[in-house]
């Protein structure tokens, strides 16, 4: 134990006084009820000490094993996106008084925390068109999932509709949800690459209490938010809609759309990849739900000497009030990356996140044209943002054409047969701004040679 007394501010007198408090003899007594027969009393199988120039080293090692998207030329998005991230954002959020920020539980010490999260709500409500947006959620699909329990509570309703091109992991998730919420869930297929409206029509009743979807959808293609609305509001429910922020450097906003509730991932807004996460959801709604938002929300106010502060402000979650009136457990949110977003779009101004936007459709849509010229089937003809579905070869399957492509260099598409049985032999492929003509040229070529 001697040694771990530079990492753990512990003494054997610290130690003992514990033990003394709380009426134990030794450590050893803390665990007598685990009967011995169960314990394990050998040497755990791990090599011994290493130095820190060695463990660096046997880290790097580990870690070159990866294949990021520094050394291939990514073509996989899904849901993460390897988008450009302007340097200053890694430096700004390096500082310490972010980096290592705890929770703004007292603004007259947080003012800093405090607005950094007030303008990433302002950004979200300027580019989703909603009046009121939260500090942040954990991601775009734990979002989505909230985004139905509040749905159910407002409405007093307990059936969802959710499209089943909304990403598949943010529709488990919703399923998780419901469970624990006694709601029910209600999945309608896709035509041509979006919702199916006939079914959609006749699965929404007045029982429903929300229609969940995602434009971009899972597929890339943009869904018809405008016909989807009076659809759900005739029966006096609610529109939830999930979006690609850097979408919205283009699109018309949900809001205007007539979406009630609109959240997503703001991953594409210059958040790492990190090799799956952690991301940064956001979460915004319209001014009546304002009050059933989950999580918290940042507000500006003055002090008594009428200068410009924040506060936090609306925390309906069960910390702060009786948990059965609670809207959510959500207890925190992703201040750190919801600040790379804020950095991102205040770097990129409009015109910059216009000028991104455009350059991840203009690219995608080259690359489908690519694939269409060389022979390849697209299933799907909705317009579509900066992903787009392609059906391979009937000879090459996905698994093993993502296996030749990561040996030339490339990290392909998405093999779609996982969560979509009938899309057997169907690629997801993502194009964004980092893409060059060449690499995209490279790429179709690749597959091309593979049929």
């Amino acid at each position: 134990m001697a040694n771990l007394h530079r990492y753990i501010p512990i003494t054997d007198q610290d130690q003992a006084d514990m033990l003394a408090t709380i009426g134990a003899a030794s450590i050893e007594e803390l665990f007598r009820d685990i009967p011995e027969s169960i314990r394990y009393r050998g040497t755990m199988p791990m090599s011994s000490a290493l130095d820190e120039f060695s463990l660096l080293e046997h880290m790097k090692e580990l870690a070159g094993r990866n294949a990021d998207t520094d050394r291939y030329k990514s073509f996989l998005g899904a849901g993460i996106y390897d988008h450009h991230l302007p340097v200053v954002i890694n430096h700004m959020i390096s500082r310490s008084e972010f980096y290592t920020a705890y929770t703004p539980y007292q603004p007259e010490i947080s003012q800093g925390e405090l607005q950094a999260i007030f303008e990433f709500q302002s950004y979200i409500c300027e580019l989703t068109g909603m009046a009121v947006a939260n500090a942040s959620m954990y991601d775009g699909v734990t979002a989505l999932a909230e985004a139905g329990a509040l749905a159910a509570g407002a409405t007093k309703r307990n059936r969802i509709v959710i499209s089943r091109t909304v990403h598949p992991e943010a529709r488990e998730m919703v399923r998780t949800m419901a469970r624990g919420l006694n709601l029910d869930i209600v999945e309608v297929g896709f035509s041509n690459g979006v919702t199916d409206l006939n079914a959609l029509q006749a699965a929404v009743d007045t029982k429903t209490a929300a229609v969940l979807v995602q434009s971009p959808n899972f597929f890339g293609a943009i869904e018809d938010l405008a016909a989807i609305e009076p659809i759900i509001h005739h029966v006096k429910g609610l529109l939830v809609v999930s979006s690609n922020p850097m979408s919205l450097g283009l699109l018309e906003t949900p809001g205007k759309l007539g979406g009630d509730i609109v959240v997503g991932d703001a991953q594409p807004l210059g958040i790492s990849q990190s090799l799956g996460g952690p991301t940064c959801g956001f979460f915004a709604v319209t001014e009546p739900l304002m009050r059933r938002m989950p999580g918290r929300i940042v507000g500006q106010t003055t002090d008594i000497d009428g200068k410009r502060g924040f506060v936090l402000t609306l925390q309906a979650r069960e910390q702060h009030i009786r948990r059965e009136k609670a809207t959510s457990n959500i207890c925190s949110n992703q201040a750190l990356l919801a600040l790379c977003a804020s950095i991102y779009l205040s770097t990129m101004g409009k015109e910059g996140l216009r000028e991104a936007a455009n350059l991840n459709l203009q690219k995608a849509h080259y690359a489908a044209d690519l694939f269409t010229k060389r022979g390849f089937e697209l299933p799907f003809s909705a317009p579509f943002f900066n992903e787009f579905v392609v059906k391979l070869p009937t000879n090459v399957s996905v698994k093993e054409a993502n296996l030749k492509l990561l040996a030339a260099g490339f990290l392909g598409g998405c093999d779609l047969e996982f969560t979509y049985p009938e899309l057997q032999g169907h690629m997801l492929i993502a194009v964004t701004e980092k893409r060059t003509r060449a690499e995209i040229d490279n790429f179709v070529t690749r597959l091309e040679e593979m049929a």
